[in-house]
């Protein structure tokens, strides 16, 4: 159960949660996308109320999640899984439209343009996870949201997948950039974040001593 938990995030900004397993990081990340209601207190993404407001919308159009499973459509294809939020939100995703024109700029970002019309099932996971990402930057998001980004991938492709997040974060359009949360046990991504804090026995603080 999460305790007090106090925490403001700024354009630009990027935050590391670290913590053992079961200590609730994961729940947090799910209160803060809005996929979990809190159970009291307030929750504000761009001076919207993320609480009572209009969730699904609100989870559309502000919000992008990263998860390490990747979640994607294997039966589809990797614009059609880069698409899917646009085509949730019914907005027209057809070749030429703005939604499918942001799509190729994502993937050309990611490294993935020739992947465009390529079946999901048949991406590394390194691709995988990049795809994952395009997806998630679909709507321009406030917020980005990653939980354990690169759990499952080995060591090159996990450095890509740093970079690209913080690429991420650090440009949106011509503003300051998004905030970025990521949840992770790897101390070498929590380090390149501009703040890491430790989450135990329900309370979030700052710690010299990380868990391992």
């Amino acid at each position: 159960m999460l305790e007090d938990v106090s925490l403001e995030l700024g354009e630009g900004e990027s935050l590391a949660i670290m913590g053992k397993s079961g200590e609730g990081k994961s729940t947090l990340l799910h209160i803060l996308g809005t996929l979990e209601p809190p159970c009291e207190g307030s929750l504000h993404i761009k001076g919207q109320d993320a609480v009572n407001g209009p969730l699904p919308v609100l989870r559309n159009q502000l919000i992008g999640f990263v998860f390490q499973s990747f979640n994607l459509l294997e039966d589809y294809t990797v614009i059609d899984n880069i698409l899917m939020p646009a085509r949730i939100a019914r907005q027209k995703t057809s070749p030429g439209s703005p939604m499918h024109k942001r799509s190729l700029e994502l993937l050309e970002e990611v490294g993935l343009l020739e992947r465009a019309d390529f079946p999901a099932k048949l991406l590394s996971g390194g691709e995988k996870q990049r795809v994952a990402i395009a997806r998630a930057l679909l709507h321009d998001p406030a917020l980005l949201l990653a939980d354990e980004p690169s759990g499952n991938l080995d060591v090159a492709n996990s450095e890509k997948i740093h970079q690209i997040l913080l690429d991420c974060c650090r440009r949106k359009g011509q503003t300051r950039g998004r905030a970025l949360v990521v949840v992770t046990h790897d101390t070498h991504l929590a380090s390149l974040m501009n703040r890491q804090l430790v989450l135990s026995k329900g309370y979030l603080s700052q710690k010299e001593n990380w868990p391992d």
